[in-house]
C-alpha cells in the first residue's frame, strides 16, 4: 500500500506542480478524489481551510485525497494562466492520480474558483464519476461548462455565500441538468464561517454516497 501521507511533485504543462497525496487511515481506499483549491491571486493554496475540511471530509469516507498547488502557488513553477492554464494543472494531476490509482473510480472536487476547475475537468475528462463543487462562485458569467457535466454534481454552498447570493444560486441550480444534489450550510460567508464542521460532515455524507 502507498504511504498514508505523502509530499512530492509532477510535472505540469508550465513547471513543477507541488502535491499533496493522503490515503484514508486503516483502510485501503475505495475511491480516488483530485481536490482543487480558490484563486490563486486571491490567496487560494492547497492548504486554505475549506479545502483542509473539504479533504479530511472525503478522507474520513473512504477516499484517497490528492492536493496540489496550482502554477505560482507556494513551490508550484510558473505564473497565473487566467483559468485554462489551472484547468490543464489539475488534469495533468488527475493523470497522476489515476496512474497510482488505476482501479478507483475518480471524483473531481474543489471550493470556490477551484469548483469551477473541477466541474470543468469532469466535464471533458473520462472517468470522473462524480464531481463535488463548493461554493460555486456564480458572480462570474462563464457558467456554460457547467451544463457538460453529465455525472452526478454535489453542490455545497453557504447560505450568506457573498460570490453567490442565495436567490441567483437556486436560479442557476435549477437549470442545470440532473443528476445533481445541493446542499445549503447554514453559515456566515463564503468560508463557512461558524459552521466548518457543520459543512464537514456535509462532505463526509456525500463522500459515503457512492
Amino acid at each position: 500500500m502507498a504511504r498514508r501521507i505523502e509530499s512530492f511533485f509532477v510535472n505540469g504543462p508550465a513547471g513543477k506542480l507541488e502535491c499533496m497525496l493522503e490515503e484514508p487511515e486503516g483502510i485501503a481506499p475505495v475511491e480516488a478524489a483530485l481536490v482543487c483549491h480558490p484563486h490563486p491571486q486571491h490567496g487560494g493554496t492547497m492548504l486554505n481551510k475549506v479545502v483542509h475540511r473539504l479533504a479530511r471530509g472525503l478522507r474520513n469516507s473512504g477516499c484517497v485525497v490528492l492536493r496540489f498547488n496550482f502554477r505560482g502557488v507556494n513551490l508550484s513553477e510558473g505564473e497565473y494562466g487566467d483559468w485554462s492554464g489551472e484547468t490543464e494543472d489539475a488534469r495533468t494531476v488527475l493523470a497522476e492520480l489515476r496512474r497510482r490509482y488505476p482501479n478507483l473510480p475518480l471524483l473531481a472536487g474543489g471550493f470556490s474558483f477551484g469548483s469551477r476547475i473541477a466541474l470543468k475537468v469532469a466535464a471533458s475528462e473520462e472517468g470522473i464519476r462524480r464531481a463535488v463543487a463548493v461554493g460555486f462562485p456564480t458572480r462570474y458569467p462563464d457558467r456554460e461548462f457547467v451544463y457538460q457535466v453529465q455525472i452526478p454534481k454535489h453542490f455545497i454552498q453557504s447560505t450568506n455565500d457573498e460570490f453567490a447570493a442565495r436567490s441567483e444560486f437556486t436560479a442557476f441550480y435549477e437549470t442545470l441538468p440532473e443528476p445533481k444534489h445541493l446542499d445549503w450550510v447554514e453559515s456566515a460567508d463564503h468560508f463557512f464561517k461558524n459552521n466548518l464542521d457543520g459543512y464537514e460532515a456535509v462532505i463526509e455524507r456525500i463522500g459515503r454516497e457512492r
